[in-house]
């Protein structure tokens, strides 16, 4: 089963630990188990508004323009399954409602060839992503962590199955936001299903007359469609709204974008000589550009940045306490001259502390360089002010840049063009163009065990983690993942799905056992580059660098 890998996170979020799969057992029929997740918290109020700084009203948001609704929505692929009989399934996205209370996925699932016993899909669990805010939504749990819809009428809470018979399924999540007209669908595993349509609704669609599937003895035959008994949320019903958390580096600064949080993080090495407080020559360029950004990005309704000096675990921790602090008071001073008045300052000293990434190992030198840093971090304007992508201002941070795009348009295959392929071992990898989905791109690539035997590739390891790079963004199988610009070296590395607590998790596919011939669908989400960019070079971990990967049209 895959679930999400833990680590930790600076704002309190629904707190879940996901299990989720979906089982089938076969000879002559089969079954499939209800999908579980441990239960959580909600998601915290926010703060209120502060006075921002003087500046011209904004315009008035454009109404969205009204989206195609054209269900269903169907791909088709090998999906894996814990027992190794990976099966090809054919999945619909059949309606996406919102009513005033929730949100209802409808989906059908037939699968097309072979199973015996019972086998467990290992996708990621089922998320509804708002590409354009980064929000992501996953299904409503009662208290014992079960999910309201379908009900599995088995024991052990399974579904019935058959080869060529369609299962029915409805699942709940949480209400979107009213300005969300479109969303990408994770967790089918054939990749992301971008672009399905929200449609409103005074009422969801009525239950199964006759759920033929409620009967716990029915055993479906190939033709079949299967219905189950319907379970609304109730008052116990926990909603699970996370944020999908991106990194982007470069030589003086890296940007993580956690939600509503922009933090900067500048290099003291290029910002300050060894044992100083006082800026190096380049250091007020550096500042400068960091103080675009942030008049860029910043919430003009909440205008509080709060600056935090950081150095390595070298040295006393007194002595590493003051000097974080005078670091951070020379930022905080400089930044303050370049932004003029409007703007509160509260500036913090945290020595070695709070290290990004873990020093005494191979790569020690470029792990206490990258923690040697100041930080400044505040809310950013989430109004979605740039519907279309942005061009590059040479003014500002490049690793803080925010290129928004329209939501991307549904695609059957993502996997038609194939612009490099790659063998490692017994392993092709095909890569395919990148396609842009709000603020995020998405990269597919397919996976094909071409030997004899079954495989498990290594797709990360120590190629796939950048020297001294933080740990919690190279996760997953693809997450040691990144794209390099190659005209202005910054790298972006795989985004995170941030639900607080335990699930925190990198936005990309687990690789799992392959078997002979199969053929693997995997994708892996970044923070998108300006419109300008129409290639990037892919770093994928043991397959090594793919040059010239282009941006679909």
């Amino acid at each position: 089963m895959n679930a999400p890998r833990s680590g930790n996170t600076s704002r309190p979020l629904t707190a879940t630990a996901l299990v989720v799969a979906t089982a089938l057992a076969l000879s002559g029929c089969g079954v499939v188990p209800d999908l579980t997740n441990l239960t959580g918290g909600s998601s915290p109020e926010p703060p209120e508004p502060s006075p921002g700084p003087s500046q011209e009203p904004e315009p008035p948001e454009p109404t969205p323009e009204p989206v195609e609704v054209d269900f269903p929505y169907t791909r088709e692929g090998q999906i894996f399954q814990d027992t190794g009989q990976d099966s090809t399934l054919r999945f619909s996205v059949t309606g996406l409602e919102r009513t005033d209370e929730y949100t209802v996925l409808y989906t059908e699932s037939t699968y097309i060839d072979h199973f015996r016993g019972r086998n467990s899909n290992l996708a990621m669990p089922d998320t509804l992503v708002d590409p354009v805010s980064g929000r992501a939504f996953r299904a409503l749990l009662d208290e014992d962590g079960d999910r309201y819809g379908s009900v599995a009428p088995r024991d052990g809470r399974y579904y019935p199955v058959e080869v060529d018979a369609t299962n029915r399924y409805r699942w709940y999540f949480p209400r979107l936001p009213d300005e969300v007209t479109q969303v990408t669908f994770v967790g089918s595993g054939l990749g992301a299903m971008t672009g399905i349509p929200v449609v409103d609704v005074d009422e969801e669609r009525p239950d199964p007359e006759a759920p033929n599937g409620a009967d716990p003895d029915f055993d479906p035959e190939s033709g079949d469609t299967v219905e189950f008994e319907n379970r609304r949320p109730d008052a116990e019903a926990v909603e699970h709204v996370g944020e999908m958390e991106s990194f982007v580096d470069s030589d003086v600064a890296s940007t993580t974008r956690d939600g509503d949080t922009e933090t900067v993080a500048l290099r003291s090495d290029v910002m300050f000589a060894f044992d100083s407080a006082e800026l190096t020559a380049e250091a007020e360029d550096v500042v400068r550009r960091a103080a675009r950004s942030l008049e860029h990005n910043i919430d003009p309704d909440d205008p509080e940045v709060t600056v935090i000096g950081h150095t390595d675990g070298r040295g006393s921790d007194a002595y590493n306490q003051e000097l974080s602090v005078e670091r951070a008071e020379t930022v905080r001073e400089v930044l303050a001259e370049e932004l003029g008045e409007g703007y509160d300052f509260t500036v913090e000293g945290r020595g070695a502390t709070e290290p990004v990434a873990e020093e005494g190992g191979a790569d020690d030198e470029e792990a206490r360089a990258r923690n040697r840093r100041v930080e400044f971090s505040y809310r950013v304007d989430r109004s979605g002010d740039a519907r279309t992508g942005n061009d590059r201002d040479d003014e500002a941070l490049g690793s803080s840049e925010r290129s928004v795009f329209p939501p991307a348009a549904f695609v059957e295959d993502d996997t038609a063009e194939v612009v490099a392929s790659v063998t490692e071992g017994d392993v092709r990898m095909d890569v395919h163009p990148l396609r842009r989905d709000g603020a995020y791109v998405i990269s597919t690539v397919s996976l094909t065990n071409t030997g004899d035997e079954p495989v498990l590739p290594d797709m990360g390891g120590e190629d796939a983690v950048s020297p001294g790079g933080p740990t919690e963004f190279s996760q997953g199988a693809l997450g040691g993942f990144q794209l390099l610009e190659p005209d202005t070296d910054l790298v972006r590395y795989v985004t995170l799905l941030n639900f607080g607590g335990d699930s925190y998790a990198g936005f990309a596919e687990e690789v799992h056992e392959m078997q002979p011939g199969n053929t693997y669908q995997l994708v892996a989400v970044f923070a998108a580059p300006p419109a300008e960019v129409d290639r990037v070079t892919l770093r994928a971990g043991s397959f090594g660098e793919v040059e010239d990967v282009p941006f679909t049209e």
